[in-house]
């Protein structure tokens, strides 16, 4: 159990001092809710009341005008305590706190939790914030970082602060609820408490998806390098449709209502559309003018298979996109910057312009629009929800897939409804454009946060022309023959240099620096398995100190020549996220470990033990990716000599 210590309060001649250190520290981490606390006038702030213990409490007005204390009269410290200690285990790395108070239990927590554990607080009242800023000294604990306050329902605010914890906060974490401020402001925390889940729901969707797929991922980069390399960037569209409309076209079950209006938008505004999207384009004879892709499975060379039409249509690719669709496509192309591709070929031999990753291609479209400056920008097959309990728009490729399993006992219906119900373990609701809920799933629910955080985000007009699907905050709800009368009134500028040409003669530098890779990774390799070998030799000498001691000399020169290699070291733990994932648990975990000696020695090397096998075992399965590239880059040298 932990022991409550009292924090410093303030008296009234010790009150601006230990504002002020609270400001300085909460002006460097947090300067939007510091601007908000400095603004308050002092006649504004609660009053505080002192307590029997001495220490102060204060009382806010509830919605029937009575008072509500939020700290013990008598003794607010031990009251603090026995809140936390029903709450704190050595398995929590996260506290979300419903309600800041004079902040004695966030103490409290600070004081009980690991080092390493984060305390986030939903606490809506500035004035009360600047009370408790003029009381108690929380200096030392906003110094550290880890006192993140949430004061607004902000997305995009909430997103921005918690993303640099994503990893704690799927760790362990645990909602704290504050009674008394729960009584004056339970509807904004209930907001907070689904937001914060939402986002941990996102992020661990998001982080299980890089984990799983970073392998893949990092052999389609390497695959594509020579493609990377010679095809011209994004840079050269950038705001080359500045205020024209744009149109994102997905392939959600409701574009069947509006596909055949894409026919009136051709050539009046910008069409990026998803790669699902091409074939039921297709047969209404309308093409986009852009085309994206970013999909890791071999699987998607059938989007663009017996398309006609393609070679106008410019594709814009990630180049973690599987190679066979990049290899093949007819018409003009252009590939994403990309960190691990830099990271084999250097920052200066073929640079290219980025945009955020995209979660999807849908997102990767809308990226698209808005770095070409279109405005408004405009949704249409953007369901992210199984509209009518249907997956897909009729047409797309996954129903040509099943054409051979249909019959009057197994429709295209029924199809539908099973892909969906498939997901019933992640299956929830959502509000819809029509004002009725629909289903929805874990993943189509964690599209659905990031646009309408990138939506927030956006200075266009956002318009949501779908007709169908889960409602998207921050757009605005139009028909798409209404927008296009609206905005659509103009032909689209022509541009001459719509396809600049690759650059091949670049091949025999790229060759030269894929190679250098696998030699770089090579030696990482060879030094790690000598590391093992040393790291073994000292999990048998943890109760030997002088022979512990020359070994650990032998361990220091091999971390040396770790240290000395960090690119290669990026390049192997690109492909193996799960080592660096589990290192940093263990860091995190050994942290709240109170064992101490021989004990904490052992663990400590069976950790590093543990790291320096995933890393041996990255190392090789890198060697091959980039093996295998390098052939394939031979093979264009040769190709185009």
């Amino acid at each position: 159990m932990m022991t409550a210590t009292s924090p410093q309060i303030a008296d009234s001649s010790d009150g601006q001092s230990i504002y002020a250190r609270n400001m300085a520290q909460l002006w460097q981490h947090d300067p939007v809710l510091a601007m908000a606390i400095d603004a308050i006038p002092d006649e504004q702030r609660p009053e505080v009341q002192e307590t029997r213990s001495g220490e102060k409490t204060v009382a806010i007005a509830s919605g029937d005008s009575r008072p509500v204390f939020l700290h013990s009269r008598y003794d607010p410290i031990k009251e603090a305590g026995q809140l936390v200690d029903a709450v704190v285990t050595d398995d929590q790395f996260c506290f979300v706190v419903g309600g800041f108070g004079l902040g004695y239990h966030i103490l409290a927590l600070d004081h009980a939790a690991t080092t390493d554990a984060i305390i986030v607080v939903a606490e809506p009242n500035v004035a009360l914030l600047a009370a408790a800023f003029a009381t108690v000294d929380f200096s030392r604990v906003l110094r550290d970082g880890r006192l993140i306050i949430l004061h607004t329902i902000d997305k995009v605010r909430l997103h921005d602060k918690l993303r640099p914890h994503t990893t704690l906060l799927m760790m362990g974490t645990r909602f704290v609820k504050h009674p008394p401020s729960q009584q004056l402001e339970s509807e904004f925390h209930k907001t907070v408490r689904a937001m914060i889940t939402d986002f941990v729901a996102y992020s661990r969707m998001t982080l299980m998806t890089l984990i799983s797929n970073s392998r893949i991922t990092c052999r389609n980069i390497a695959n594509n390098i020579a493609t990377y390399a010679t095809t011209p960037s994004v840079d050269v569209l950038h705001d080359r449709y500045k205020g024209s409309p744009g149109i994102v076209v997905s392939a959600g079950p409701s574009l069947r209502k509006n596909i055949e209006f894409l026919k009136d938008a051709k050539g009046n505004a910008v069409i990026s559309a998803v790669q699902t999207a091409l074939r039921p384009m297709s047969k209404i004879g309308v093409m986009p003018d852009f085309a994206t892709s970013l999909d890791f499975h071999e699987i998607s060379r059938q989007y663009y298979q017996g398309i006609e039409g393609l070679e106008q249509v410019h594709l814009i690719a990630e180049p973690k996109a599987t190679w066979h669709v990049l290899d093949n496509y007819p018409g003009p192309i252009s590939i994403l910057d990309n960190q691990f591709a830099r990271l084999l070929i250097g920052e200066t031999l073929a640079p290219h312009a980025e945009l955020p990753a995209g979660a999807t291609v849908a997102h990767l479209s809308f990226y698209l629009l808005r770095y070409m400056g279109c405005d408004p920008i405009i949704f249409v097959g953007q369901d992210l929800a199984y509209t009518a309990n249907n997956f897909y728009v009729p047409g797309v490729e996954t129903h040509r897939v099943w054409q051979s399993e249909l019959n009057r006992f197994n429709t295209i219906e029924s199809k539908e409804w099973e892909r969906i119900v498939r997901n019933r373990p992640v299956l929830r609701k959502v509000a819809g454009n029509d004002g009725h809920e629909l289903y929805t799933d874990e993943l189509l629910f964690t599209y659905l946060e990031q646009f309408e955080k990138d939506i927030a985000e956006t200075p266009a007009t956002v318009i949501n022309s779908t007709e169908g699907g889960a409602n998207i905050g921050g757009t605005v709800s139009m028909s798409l023959p209404e927008a296009l009368d609206k905005y659509a009134t103009k032909r689209l500028p022509e541009y001459e240099d719509a396809d600049p040409p690759r650059n091949w003669s670049i091949l025999p530098r790229v060759l030269d620096e894929i190679a250098n890779r696998v030699n770089d990774v090579q030696h990482l390799v060879d030094v790690c398995k000598k590391m093992d070998v040393e790291l073994a030799k000292l999990q048998e000498l943890t109760d030997d100190p002088k022979r512990f001691n020359q070994t650990m000399v032998r361990v220091d020169e091999l971390r040396a020549q770790v240290n000395q290699a960090q690119r290669a070291y990026r390049i192997i733990n690109a492909g193996s996220q799960l080592a660096e994932l589990r290192r940093f648990s263990s860091d995190r975990r050994l942290n709240a470990d109170e064992t101490q000696g021989a004990e904490r020695a052992k663990r400590q090397l069976a950790r590093d033990r543990e790291f320096v096998g995933e890393i041996t075992r990255g190392g090789d399965a890198m060697i091959e990716i980039l093996t295998e590239a390098l052939k394939r880059v031979e093979h264009r040298v040769e190709a185009n000599a």
